[in-house]
């Protein structure tokens, strides 16, 4: 009789094996792409799921979309969980059974969490392992209530694991800010270190050992310990931050030798985040939209009359992957709608819809005229068309008085150019709502903002003089053949600061 064939799973030197041994009560991975982060994450409640009773975990993604995705979440559960004795899927639940005899069972679940109110189905839930994949995509009051769901009566101590990509924009950079260095990249000397923290509303209060950050918390933890007679360590929790290399995944290289070939194909700052795993941001004298200045749109409270209502939509047909219909109130983006390119008979309808919502009038509704958006104008009446290449609109000179045409290519370059200007005064507002939807199964609506932005830049000037920005081919090649579509979106609100304004009063 032939012997049953063992097959040994083990994590890989470097990343894979200093997450897993991590005992911290917090461990996030914020490697550069294609260290095995997924795989870890799953490879981690193996440790007790087929001994222990009673535990159980919930791997988290921002969407079921991506959780079903190709080579995602579920795809590598069956690559990995196929091969333990016992263990059954479920695909129609998306979770999975291990079966520690015929009366016990443990479960790993699968789920999403496309909204801030979806957290409150997980009342009163009692979760030993929680992993988070993509952490960056969850909002951070997502991953606090979840934390709040991280108990255990099985005897294992709750813990929590969590995946990202480097994102400098995310409140996730101001979590494992410690283990950065002033240049991006992970301080090697502090990878896998263990702190400790907790937090006082939206504060944190940081140490080096439980008996540091209670010292320094005991002002309100004090009263706290008295009420409930629990001790200091319960509200106290252990973090580290784990970094890796590609390079350590031989598994992978040996498999697909030319995935460092597709990150080296990004662009600069993709390639240092992805394939170096530096976590700061390069800025550019070109850049239209500053850096730090365009992080101020997703924190800024200023508004203008927030009785000015407008619409401006992005449905231009070249290189566009979603339609995008955006609602202003002055220059506070408070609604967003996403299309797929394929439901592009949706257009008209979300436009209108949107309209009869907020009460805009059609004068104050501005679309990509060219491609596609050539249409609209016979079932709106009164919107505003937007051409890109068209003559310069004409201003007041703020020193002279006298009516001028500025000094750019066209009209697209115009209010590219003046939108950054708003952008670097402070005037624009993108809301959090907003901000944290998902744009695709790859990026929040803000990360898609801030992966755009880097795109619009300037372009020599010709031998006439005027200013220019980069050609639309030329962006393409940063956004990796896709089209700014939101900052598209955003630009086009300028053209109401050109155009003659209504008072639209208060509905």
């Amino acid at each position: 009789m032939t012997a049953p064939t063992i097959e040994k799973i083990r994590p890989q030197a470097g990343y894979q094996l200093l997450a897993l041994s991590s005992g911290a009560d917090i461990v996030i991975g914020g490697a550069a792409a294609g260290v095995g982060k997924t795989f870890c994450l799953l490879l981690d409640p193996l440790k007790h799921i087929t001994q222990v009773e009673g535990f159980g975990g919930v791997v988290f993604r921002r969407t079921t979309t991506q959780v079903k995705n190709e080579g995602g979440l579920w795809d590598t559960s069956m690559n990995l969980y196929s091969k333990i004795p016992n263990a059954r899927p479920r695909e129609s639940s998306l979770e999975w059974l291990f079966e520690l005899d015929s009366n016990r069972v443990n479960k790993i679940r699968f789920a999403h969490l496309e909204h801030e109110k979806n957290v409150l189905h997980w009342q009163g839930s009692q979760i030993p392992f929680i992993g988070f994949d993509e952490l960056t995509h969850f909002t951070e009051k997502m991953f606090f209530y979840l934390l709040s769901r991280n108990r255990s009566v099985c005897g294992i101590r709750p813990y929590v694991r969590a995946t990202c990509n480097p994102d400098p924009e995310s409140w996730v950079y101001n979590l494992i800010e410690w283990w950065i260095g002033d240049d991006g990249f992970p301080i090697p000397g502090r990878n896998g270190t263990i702190r400790y923290f907790t937090k006082n509303g939206s504060n944190y209060i940081w140490g080096n050992s439980i008996a540091e950050v209670y010292e320094k918390a005991a002002f309100f933890l004090n009263d706290i310990l008295k009420e409930s007679d629990l001790k200091k360590e319960h509200f106290i929790k252990s973090i580290t931050f784990v970094s890796g290399s590609v390079y350590h995944n031989r598994k992978l290289l040996e498999k697909d030798p030319s995935y460092i070939g597709n990150l080296l194909a990004q662009d600069e700052q993709t390639q240092t985040q992805l394939l170096k795993g530096n976590w700061k941001f390069v800025p550019s004298d070109l850049d239209i939209y500053k850096y730090e200045d365009f992080l101020g749109v997703f924190n800024n409270t200023y508004q203008t009359r927030t009785a000015d209502r407008y619409i401006t939509a992005d449905i231009a047909l070249e290189g566009s992957s979603k339609f995008v219909v955006g609602y202003w109130e002055g220059k506070s983006l408070e609604d967003l709608a996403i299309i797929d390119k394929s439901k592009g008979n949706e257009i008209i309808d979300t436009i209108i819809e949107m309209a009869q919502k907020y009460k805009v009038q059609n004068r104050n509704i501005a679309y990509d005229s060219d491609g596609i958006g050539g249409f609209i104008d016979g079932f709106i009446i009164g919107s505003t068309p937007f051409h890109g290449g068209a003559a310069v609109i004409p201003v007041k000179d703020p020193l002279s008085g006298r009516i001028i045409k500025e000094d750019y290519l066209n009209l697209k370059t115009q209010l590219y150019y003046r939108s950054g200007y708003a952008v670097s005064k402070g005037q624009y507002r993108i809301t959090a709502e907003v901000a944290n939807r998902m744009y695709d199964d790859k990026m929040t609506v803000r990360q898609r903002f801030m992966y755009e932005r880097k795109a619009i830049k300037k372009d020599r000037a010709d031998t006439d003089g005027k200013k220019r920005i980069i050609p639309k081919e030329q962006m393409k090649v940063t956004l990796n053949n896709q089209s700014p579509d939101l900052m598209d979106m955003l630009m086009m609100r300028e053209l109401f600061e050109l155009k003659p304004k209504y008072d639209l009063g208060a509905y």
